[in-house]
C-alpha cells in the first residue's frame, strides 16, 4: 500500500506493568499512588490474571494494566519484561492492520479479538523477522481501537478548545 496513512494513532491508552504478585504491583500503584482498579480479566489462553486500574479521565483516562501470571512457567510470560506492553488508541483498526502488514510490520498471533476492556485490539510483535522486518524493537505494542466517541472528540478541532 501507498499513499497517506490512512488511520491515526490518537494517544495512550495504556501501560500493563506484570510481577509475578498482583499484590506487590497494587501496594504501589494502588495504595500508595491511588489508583483505583476499576475491572479485572484473567485468561488461561493468555497465561494472565490482571486487575485494570486508570489514571485520568474522559479522553484522558489511560489504563495501567497490573498483570500476574496464572503460571509462571508458562508462556507467555506477561511479568518479563516488567514493562509488559503499551496500547495506543487508533481511529480504524482494521485499515492500520492493512496498512502496516503491507509497510512490513510484523503482527503477533491472533489477530484482531475482543481485549481486556472490551475494546478490538491486536499486537505488534517485539521483534521482526525475514518476511515482516518491521517489530517493536524489543517492545509488545497493542493497537486499541477507539470507541466512536474518542475519535469523534478528537477529529473536530472545535470540540476540545475551550469558548471564550
Amino acid at each position: 500500500m501507498t499513499g497517506p496513512r490512512p488511520f491515526r494513532i490518537l494517544g495512550l491508552q495504556q501501560v500493563a506493568i506484570g510481577s509475578t504478585s498482583k499484590a506487590r504491583l497494587r501496594a504501589l500503584w494502588v495504595d500508595c499512588l491511588g489508583l483505583a482498579i476499576e475491572g479485572s480479566f484473567r485468561s488461561e489462553r493468555e497465561n494472565v490474571d490482571e486487575d485494570i486500574a486508570a489514571v485520568g479521565q474522559g479522553i484522558a483516562r489511560v489504563e495501567v494494566d497490573l498483570m500476574e501470571p496464572i503460571d509462571p512457567a508458562r508462556k507467555p510470560a506477561v511479568h518479563e519484561p516488567p514493562l509488559n506492553h503499551l496500547g495506543l488508541w487508533v481511529d480504524d483498526l482494521p485499515r492500520a492492520v492493512a496498512w502496516l502488514t503491507a509497510k512490513g510490520v510484523r503482527f503477533a498471533p491472533g489477530g484482531i479479538r475482543k481485549g481486556a476492556a472490551g475494546h478490538d485490539v491486536t499486537f505488534i510483535h517485539p521483534r521482526g523477522n525475514e518476511a515482516f522486518p518491521i517489530g517493536g524493537e524489543g517492545v509488545l505494542i497493542e493497537l486499541v481501537q477507539a470507541p466512536p466517541d474518542l475519535v469523534a472528540s478528537l477529529s473536530n478541532p472545535c470540540a476540545s478548545s475551550s469558548r471564550s
